[in-house]
């Protein structure tokens, strides 16, 4: 099982966002306790039923010389199975030191996730991601009150720590990643998570460091109640009584999310966040636009999409490479096949995040060179995931299958970033292809109805528009 499986598990059994912090301090630990795990083994014995998660700060062992090491390993064996363990270390170095951390966190101490630095770039985070069932939470905007001499560094008006968010999501290739936020930072948190809508962050600094729980939760939550993890150390391991501190705090969480899911829609799309998000950007961009459009069918209709634009803004460019990551990451394939026109610099820049390779058809065989029908290196019988920038019918797709099927590769699905409702989803299953979407023409304009910017009245036109033509 996953970390992130593992992880949202552990939160419906318990119906808990909290994190209990275990960084035991020996001279605040009360009389009447042998040893730091004995500490420990109460704390986890009186939450174990509150806790989504435990968090151990592998420094706070360390401190202690080789007794500590023998109480974390004391530790981490009283921790429930089914609750999974984020070691807090903050772990970062070139690449062949980074797997050795990797290896004592997840071999070692066989810890579910850890906290890593990303100063050293992709090649220091890659060796902890390569554990693919392990978690990873990427330190973003942290809670200590120096963290903006270096994080709310801007460039081009966009700040460090959204760039690290970015990077991440990047780094992940479509896969789970979390990245850590302070709670003393609620405008951040909300600032990344319009730019992160589906990723899980850690959130410590609650209480003693001065985070303000509800601010936090309504910057943060998901649509689905879910995406926080809200760290609580010091405050629950020195209260009078730890379990009734832990059981306040998870009900105070719980209270939040009940009157936020109360002013949702039940039926609310748990990708809803990402497709709002991108709508917004979509339509804030020109890449979708509404009103009388000439089709080159010679049809009129009520809006117009040209992803080709998005060449022109290379930071959404990358959202939408990051959107096609995580279709592509539960599919099997070797390779990705690109559609020319608008379909080539959205595989390209699918390719640069994920690392797959990437080929496309030529509209028309070279008269010269290599006569090539197709350019990049493949091999017959291997899997190739068809990519184009959106679908209206099959026809222009089952047409670029072809000279694939004729070179020996092997098809069987289809991505695309927007689905137009056409006929194409139907096209293409008839002949035994899959298609994946981020999102229909429908969930699009309902997004921007919802958001204001699309009137009610052009939102129906498009609507009707669609079932004509279904």
């Amino acid at each position: 099982m996953s970390f992130w499986r593992k992880l949202e598990e552990s939160i419906r059994k318990r119906d808990s966002l909290l994190c209990v912090g275990l960084d035991p301090q020996p001279e605040r630990i009360p009389a009447g306790y042998g040893s730091v795990a004995d500490f420990n083994r109460a704390i986890i014995a009186a939450t174990a039923d509150l806790a989504c998660t435990y968090k151990p700060n592998i420094a706070f062992y360390e401190a202690l010389g080789e007794e500590g090491l023998r109480a974390l390993r004391e530790t981490l064996a009283c921790i429930p199975q089914d609750i999974p363990v984020i070691l807090d270390a903050k772990r970062n170095d070139i690449a062949s030191t980074a797997a050795a951390y990797a290896r004592a966190a997840y071999e070692v101490w066989g810890v579910d996730a850890v906290t890593v630095n990303p100063y050293l770039g992709q090649d220091g985070v890659q060796p902890f991601l390569a554990y693919e069932e392990r978690g990873v939470f990427v330190l973003c905007k942290t809670s200590n009150p120096s963290a903006g001499e270096v994080q709310d560094w801007s460039q081009s008006g966009e700040p460090l720590y959204r760039h690290i968010a970015r990077l991440a999501e990047a780094w992940a290739s479509g896969r789970g990643i979390g990245l850590v936020i302070g709670a003393t930072y609620p405008d951040a948190i909300a600032d990344i998570r319009a730019a992160s809508p589906c990723t899980w962050f850690l959130i410590p600094g609650i209480g003693t460091q001065g985070g303000e729980l509800e601010t936090v939760l309504r910057a943060g939550l998901r649509a689905d109640g879910l995406g926080l993890i809200i760290n609580s150390s010091r405050d629950i391991l020195h209260a009078d009584d730890p379990r009734a501190t832990a059981l306040s705090l998870r009900d105070r969480i719980n209270r939040v999310r009940a009157e936020l899911a109360s002013t949702r829609k039940a039926t609310r799309d748990p990708r809803q966040d990402e497709i709002d998000a991108l709508a917004h950007r979509l339509f804030e961009t020109g890449c979708v636009r509404f009103g009388d459009f000439v089709l080159h069918s010679g049809a009129h209709s009520p809006v117009y999409i040209d992803l080709r634009r998005l060449v022109t803004y290379p930071r959404l460019l990358a959202e939408v490479a990051r959107t096609y990551a995580r279709l592509l990451h539960p599919l099997t394939y070797d390779r990705i096949a690109a559609i020319p026109y608008a379909g080539l610099p959205i595989g390209t820049a699918v390719s640069l995040q994920t690392g797959v390779p990437l080929i496309y058809s030529r509209r028309e065989a070279k008269g010269y060179g290599t006569k090539r029908q197709i350019e990049g290196e493949y091999y017959a019988g291997e899997r190739v995931v068809l990519l184009d920038d959106l679908i209206t019918t099959g026809g222009s797709k089952l047409e670029a299958l072809q000279p694939l099927l004729a070179e020996g590769l092997i098809v069987e699905d289809v991505v695309v970033l927007i689905d137009r409702e056409q006929g194409g989803r139907e096209d293409l299953a008839r002949h035994g292809y899959r298609l994946h979407a981020a999102l229909t023409l429908r969930e699009l304009v309902d997004a921007l109805q919802e958001q204001g910017q699309l009137s009610p009245t052009d939102a129906e036109r498009v609507r009707s528009y669609l079932a004509n033509e279904a």
